[in-house]
């Protein structure tokens, strides 16, 4: 679907997109949720380095875990609520493009992990969203999905 199309369509079933400042909002709480989750699974391992070597010696081994967690957590809210806990917050929800359901399981884990990758290389994916008509990052575009309003 082209983004002309897409946004006929849109207009013609009288979906709003959400704003990019709804979905940074979002990505903001979302991060610092996980961010708190893994401040707390990491604090003995923290509290107890004897010095800042050791620290993030203990911050780099838990790194791919650190990575598998933000993948679980939005695919799953993606998958089961058509939004993650910041989207939930902010009343904004993810939906296939063709359908403008929720995404089935497989299209919420490819944009799950396409989003790692888009913040892997210096968000670009998430710029590309900001420049683009249809507000859509690579992670919307490989799982062929959209944000609107809720």
């Amino acid at each position: 679907m082209t983004p002309k199309e897409l946004q006929e369509l849109l207009y013609r079933e009288n979906i709003k997109l959400a704003s990019v400042s709804k979905r940074a909002i979002a990505f903001m709480i979302d991060e610092l949720l996980l961010s708190l989750v893994f401040v707390i699974a990491l604090w003995d391992g923290i509290s107890g380095a004897k010095n800042s070597i050791e620290m993030i010696e203990s911050i780099q081994s838990a790194t791919l875990y650190f990575v598998m967690v933000k993948i679980a957590y939005q695919t799953f809210f993606t998958y089961k609520y058509g939004a993650s806990l910041g989207k939930i917050y902010m009343k904004i929800k993810v939906v296939d493009i063709n359908t403008l359901e929720y995404l089935d399981f497989f299209s919420s884990l490819n944009r799950a992990i396409v989003r790692i990758i888009s913040e892997m290389f210096f968000y670009l994916g998430f710029l590309w969203g900001v420049l683009n008509p249809t507000r859509q990052t690579w992670h919307d575009l490989v799982a062929r999905s959209i944000v609107i309003e809720n």
